[in-house]
Order: C-alpha cells, then structure tokens, then sequence
C-alpha cells in the first residue's frame, strides 16, 4: 500500500485523541478493530462521528480506520469527528469550506479545569458561615 492510497489525520476532543486512516472503499467504519455500531452503540454519537461524511456526501466512497485512545465515550466521538474531517480536507481540497462552515475543522479547545487549593472543585468554595 502506497501512501497514496489513504489519508491520515489526527483528531483530538477534552483528553481522547485519535489516528484516522481514510481509504477508498466502501463506507466501511472499524474503531479499534470494532465496527462502529459495535464501539458506540448509542446513535446519537454514531451520527456525531458519521457527520462529516454525510454532508461531504462520501458516506459510500470512503473506509474509515481509526484507533482511539484517553478520554470517555463522549470526547472520543467528538475526536473522531475531527479526525475524519481532517482526513477529508486532506483528501480533497475543495471540501474543506464545506466543513469550516459546519464547524468541523475547529478543534474544540474546552477541557476540564483543574482543582485549586482551598476549593472543593475548580470553583466551587466551601460554605461560608458568617459566626
């Protein structure tokens, strides 16, 4: 296999990351050696890692190989995604201002804040009682 033959992005969302592999195919997605309905069950975050093929319109013309790794469920879908979008935009140029205005290629910069000393969470300060 030549390296013309796919595209390799990386995604990353909160504390997941991933490497996508897109070849041409079929529309076959695996995810860690699983198909997709296999590794995220849930149909909303099936449509989430789904999105950028389908409004391209190569939910048929490409195989997505992904491995994930860190992060829950969630931020691994969300790091799909841009993984996806990114090999797209590798594989053709033309569809890039496609998913910029579906917001696709931006990377979501939001993760967890950390704990700070004296609080009980990032923010949250214990009781104050005046007496």
């Amino acid at each position: 296999m030549s390296p013309q033959d796919y595209f390799y992005a990386t995604g990353r969302r909160k504390c997941a990351v991933t490497r996508v592999k897109l070849l041409h195919g079929d529309g076959a997605i695996i995810i860690d050696g699983k198909p997709l309905e296999e590794r995220f069950p849930p149909p909303s975050l099936q449509a989430m890692i789904t999105q950028p093929l389908r409004v391209t319109d190569n939910r048929n013309r490409f195989d997505v190989i992904a491995k994930v790794e860190g992060g829950g469920i969630t931020g691994q879908a969300g790091a799909l995604r841009h993984g996806i979008s990114r090999a797209l935009a590798k594989a053709d140029d033309r569809l890039k201002p496609v998913l910029r205005r579906y917001g696709l290629l931006t990377r979501d910069p939001r993760v967890k804040e950390r704990k700070k000393y004296g609080l009980k969470r990032a923010r949250k300060a214990p009781q104050y009682t005046k007496r």
